[in-house]
């Protein structure tokens, strides 16, 4: 028996989200501010609501994708009489402390909340690569299960309506690391005229060797033993000022890594000179003693 949805919010994602569901034989209705962006998704079958009380009215399964939550809150508010009985699922980008009030707000109304965060661009929905984190009502998220799995792999991490938010933050922020390290690899290898498709692969194998102790650190981070007999953070401290000086002598901005030398330092200042890298995980939960 097919299963209604509702998709509100049809910017790229929105729009691929609506797609996947109508291509899974769902019967969807979809709201946009614009109403001029639900033509496409019409003609595909879609059912087009006029206003947020009419779209989260014509379905059990609200997907909410804006562009901020503070939308998202306005939105809700605004059909705050139709939200008893429904499960509002918002895969707005946010924070956990945003996801928890949106829960607050959709639960005083008799609804029931899952926070989610989408691991995927647009082309990728509904295709087996896509993840989608979820947190929030357990109930919910098990009885819409298998709608939502028409998005891409959903995969749920517990009850608290933030710890998606947090999941989604934590892997962009390992992303925007190794994008950080790759473009500024890339801007030093050109100063000198090797060109980013040549330079990428090596990149690429490096990269992925040194991915492979990841599980190793983990364990050394969950234990709380940091004593290293690879590379310590005393060899680290004295070796990364070579990175800063020879990035400034080739013309292009440290401005990326600065900040990871004075982290460095601190480690050892603070007498943690003989452990490993990982040991950089307590010092960004402890707040630095400043005077």
């Amino acid at each position: 028996m097919t299963n209604d949805v509702t998709v509100m919010g049809l910017g790229l994602m929105g729009t691929a989200l609506a797609e996947a569901f109508l291509k899974a034989g769902r019967t969807t209705t979809v709201w946009n501010r614009s109403a001029a962006k639900a033509g496409t998704l019409v003609a595909k079958g879609a059912s087009r609501a006029a206003t947020p009380a009419g779209a989260i009215a014509a379905s059990p399964l609200i997907v909410v994708c804006l562009s901020v939550n503070e939308n998202v809150r306005e939105v809700l508010g605004t059909a705050a009489e139709t939200l008893a009985g429904k499960t509002v699922v918002n895969l707005t980008n946010g924070t956990p402390r945003q996801a928890r009030e949106l829960a607050e707000l959709v639960t005083a109304r008799g609804g029931e909340y899952v926070d989610g965060g989408i691991m995927a661009v647009p082309p990728m929905i509904s295709q087996p690569e896509a993840l989608i984190l979820y947190s929030g009502s357990r109930q919910a998220f098990d009885t819409h299960k298998d709608v939502l799995g028409g998005l891409g792999a959903a995969r749920y991490v517990g009850t608290d309506p933030g710890l998606a938010a947090l999941y989604d933050l934590g892997l962009l922020t390992a992303m925007y690391g190794m994008f950080a390290g790759y473009y500024h690899s890339v801007a030093l290898l050109r100063t000198e005229g090797v060109k980013a498709s040549e330079f990428t692969p090596m990149v690429r194998s490096w990269m992925t060797a040194m991915m492979a102790g990841l599980p190793g650190q983990a364990a050394d981070i969950d234990s709380g033993d940091y004593v290293t007999d690879v590379s310590s953070l005393t060899n680290n401290a004295a070796g990364f000022p070579n990175l800063i000086e020879a990035s400034r002598e080739q013309g292009v901005s440290p401005e990326l890594f600065v900040p990871f030398q004075a982290l460095l330092d601190r480690a050892v200042a603070e007498g943690h000179g003989a452990d490993g890298l990982a040991r950089l995980v307590e010092l960004l939960t402890t707040p630095q003693n400043t005077p």
